[in-house]
């Protein structure tokens, strides 16, 4: 008892200094993981393709002692098979992502942000290495690198951005793209074809709230966006949710059209829906990829 309780101590002590979104992130990635293989390859690649600054979490064996010795710096070489097989995952976090429709289930923004984490977590554990879109570090695998990404997603003060930014990735790299997608599809086809048409392959999740797929309101309603939109009063919301629905399908049918021509992935899920199944979906549809 007396070797118990100091080290019962020290271990809740270790999961109260955890991020909260990192231990439900490992929740939900870990009833996933029960129905799913993991992968590990081996190999360090052939072909060079860029020095990098020595990291946490790197091997010395990884040190290229040469290029070191040029500088004060201490450098790793990266080869391009190992930073191709990485994957960069991005989330939308413009203002309407924060909405939502009901206390009872999350918001849009912060599904993204738990199946991004929860993501990471199933690609790590398979050996994969992992990014965020835009964040800085570099693709990892390493348990740091996990924690650095969900402090990052709970606390950081991001520039909203509706889509993802056009940045330069290794040729056949693998990108997940999480968010509402509710931009116009000429602007959403001309991000996504940026990475299509210089190799990378990519996977689109469209999160929703459910109010946003059935408009469920009814009599007079005035709708107020949270991107400067002008307030649109509608004196008889039943009136016009035939419509609604129609756009609504119209811009999802334009997602899949936009995807399916990139020979992309794409994949839609609702807010007050468990995150296990989009999950489970989105690691399936990668692990084809990746195998």
């Amino acid at each position: 008892m007396t070797t118990t309780l100091p080290l019962r101590h020290r271990a809740e002590q270790l999961a109260a200094s955890l991020p909260p979104l990192l231990v439900a992130a490992e929740r939900v990635a870990s009833t996933v993981a029960q129905g799913v293989h993991g992968r590990r390859r081996v190999g360090q690649g052939e072909t060079f393709w860029q020095f990098r600054h020595y990291d946490m979490g790197d091997q010395p064996q990884a040190i290229d002692w040469r290029q070191s010795a040029k500088s004060d710096m201490v450098f790793v070489r990266e080869m391009e098979w190992e930073a191709a097989q990485s994957v960069w995952i991005w989330r939308d976090t413009s203002p309407s992502m924060s909405w939502s429709s009901s206390r009872n289930h999350q918001s849009k923004r912060e599904r993204a942000d738990l199946l991004t984490l929860a993501l990471s977590v199933l690609l790590m554990r398979g050996g994969e290495h992992v990014a965020v879109l835009g964040a800085g570090p570099r693709p990892s695998n390493s348990r740091a690198t996990l924690t650095r990404i969900a402090v990052m997603l709970e606390g950081a003060r991001e520039e909203p951005e509706e889509l993802p930014p056009s940045l330069p990735l290794p040729r056949s790299a693998q990108i997940v793209l999480i968010g509402d997608f509710l931009a116009p599809l000429e602007e959403i086809d001309r991000t996504l074809r940026y990475y299509g048409e210089s190799g990378v392959r990519g996977t689109v999740l469209q999160v929703l709230d459910p109010a946003e797929e059935s408009l469920p309101y009814d009599g007079r309603v005035s709708f107020e966006g949270l991107e400067q939109e002008a307030p649109w009063l509608v004196s008889r919301v039943e009136s016009v949710r035939a419509d609604y629905a129609k756009r609504l399908q119209e811009q999802r049918d334009g997602l899949r059209d936009i995807t399916r021509a990139l020979g992309w992935g794409c994949d839609f899920h609702r807010s007050d829906q468990p995150p296990q199944a989009a999950l489970m979906r989105l690691y399936t549809t990668l692990s084809q990829v990746l195998a």
